[in-house]
Formats: C-alpha cells, structure tokens, sequence
C-alpha cells in the first residue's frame, strides 16, 4: 500500500511541471509583520503589506494599506493603497484614497482616487523599460532615453 516506488512516482509528477510557467506565475506577498532590506526583482506579481526599504521591480505591484515602501519602482502597473517615498516609473497607475506618495511619478497612464495624498511630480512618459523611456511634459518630449544612474 506504502512503498517506496509510489512515492518516487509523485516526486516526480510533481517536478516535471513546466518550469517556466511556474517563474512568471503566482504571486509573492510581503506580510504586515516582515521588514525587508535590498532590492526586489520577481518576474511575477508582488503584494506589499509590510516595509520594503529598497528597489523594487516588478510586473505587477500591490501595496496595500499597512504596506510602506522606501525606494525606487520600476513597474508595469502599480497599485498604491499605503505608502511610498521614492520615484514611482510604470505604464499603468493607481492611486486609491488611503495613499501616500512622497516623490514623482513617471506614467502613461494614471487614476487617482479623491483623499490620496501626493508630494511631488506627475509626468507622463513612453515606454516604460529597463533600455530607457520618453519623458513628456506639457505635451513635448522634455527627455529621451532616460536610464537609471548606476549606484
């Protein structure tokens, strides 16, 4: 009924799973009791309910009410209900009535909810990625290919 055979044969369903999907799927949560120090990278979605203090890049970022983070974001879209303090840089984003956003905010597109509160600029930009982006301002392009400096 128990052997060792049946075992081995569910490890190795389980592990044979594509790979890939796996990297880009899901979603990573970083709980209201967890501090973080350094930079986060993920391929996948990320949900901030704790303090981050640091960069982070993201496909898709939450950060919810208790969430607080310090640092740069480069993003896809970006949802904001806690706090941020450092530039926000994504195509997609959302202020909700809870947030508190202390520095700029590069978009293409971006929805605030009325209470938000901001300190800082909005502009808006073209083609969020690492390569660079287009920075538009009163609707001229003010700067080209902007790259973040290195540290």
């Amino acid at each position: 009924m128990f052997s060792k055979a049946s075992k081995t044969t569910q490890t190795t369903n389980k592990s044979s799973g594509n790979t890939t999907a796996e990297k880009k799927g899901g979603l990573s949560v970083i709980n209201a009791d967890l501090r973080v120090t350094g930079d986060l990278i993920s391929e996948s979605d990320v949900q901030v309910d704790g303090s981050v203090n640091g960069d982070i890049r993201t496909r898709t970022l939450t950060i919810g009410q208790s969430g607080e983070v310090r640092g740069e974001i480069v993003a896809e879209k970006i949802r904001i209900c806690g706090t941020v303090i450092g530039q926000v840089r994504a195509k997609d984003v959302s202020l909700s009535d809870t947030a508190r956003m202390i520095g700029d905010i590069l978009h293409e597109s971006l929805s605030i909810e009325p209470g938000a509160h901001i300190e800082g600029h909005c502009r808006r930009i073209e083609g969020v990625e690492e390569g660079g982006l287009t920075v538009i301002q009163a609707g001229q392009v003010v700067a080209a290919n902007v790259k973040k400096e290195n540290k």
